[in-house]
């Protein structure tokens, strides 16, 4: 009897760029979408033209564009973390309030947000990391955790210290409870499901490296 042993990913770390580009991939045509503050907004930059997705941001627009550049930039025209951006034909703006309403409505498609932690069965950390001196930053994740029909992480897999980021229970405060469905890091791509947490990419590592890391169940699904 023979085996096969799934072969290791010979490529690098994805980059920040590299990880917003494989979310925009798996966004369907026509979605509406939101992006996060931070990294999330990278996104934006990478949307097929000819995709047919609109972005939305909580500070009331439609149809945001990518990051502006050059003369592009209107100091008046911004994302919600305060990056400029451009004005796709069509695009339109309202009060922040009917912007929260849209996203609590269940009117969003997908979300994706950056995270402290994320737990195996999908609890997200995104605000707080407790400690007394840091300063949180609900804005609004929690609205957004629970109102998007799907949810999409955008994080590196381990911290600066090497403390993996998927992990088995998240001791930050939550932001929202089994809301995430995918999670793009810069090592791996996965998704949540009933069977453990999915390996849909390897990127510099290894499976058989992962599951020696982490300290959640993996299936490997690629």
């Amino acid at each position: 009897m023979t085996t096969t042993t799934p072969t290791p990913s010979t490529d690098r770390p994805r980059t920040k760029a590299q990880i917003a580009a494989a979310v925009a991939e798996d966004i369907p045509a026509g979605s509406y979408v939101n992006l996060g503050i931070g990294q999330p907004t990278l996104v934006a930059d990478h949307i097929r033209a000819d995709a047919g997705v609109i972005l939305h941001t909580e500070n009331g627009m439609l149809n945001m564009g990518r990051a502006a550049a050059g003369d592009e930039v209107d100091p008046d025209l911004i994302n919600a973390g305060k990056v400029p951006v451009t004005e796709p034909a069509g695009a339109s703006y309202f009060h922040h309030a009917d912007s929260f309403a849209m996203m609590r409505g269940g009117h969003l498609d997908i979300c994706v947000l950056g995270a402290f932690q994320v737990a195996a069965n999908g609890d997200l950390a995104n605000w707080h990391t407790g400690a007394p001196d840091a300063i949180p930053a609900v804005g609004g994740a929690m609205d957004l955790a629970i109102g998007a029909k799907r949810l999409f992480v955008m994080m590196t897999l381990l911290t600066k210290q090497g403390t993996p980021k998927l992990v088995p229970a998240c001791t930050y405060p939550l932001t929202g409870l089994a809301c995430v469905d995918r999670i793009y890091t810069d090592l791996a791509t996965f998704a949540v499901s009933p069977d453990g947490v999915e390996v849909l990419s390897v990127h510099g590592t290894t499976f058989a490296d992962l599951r020696a890391l982490l300290d959640v169940p993996l299936v490997d699904a690629r």
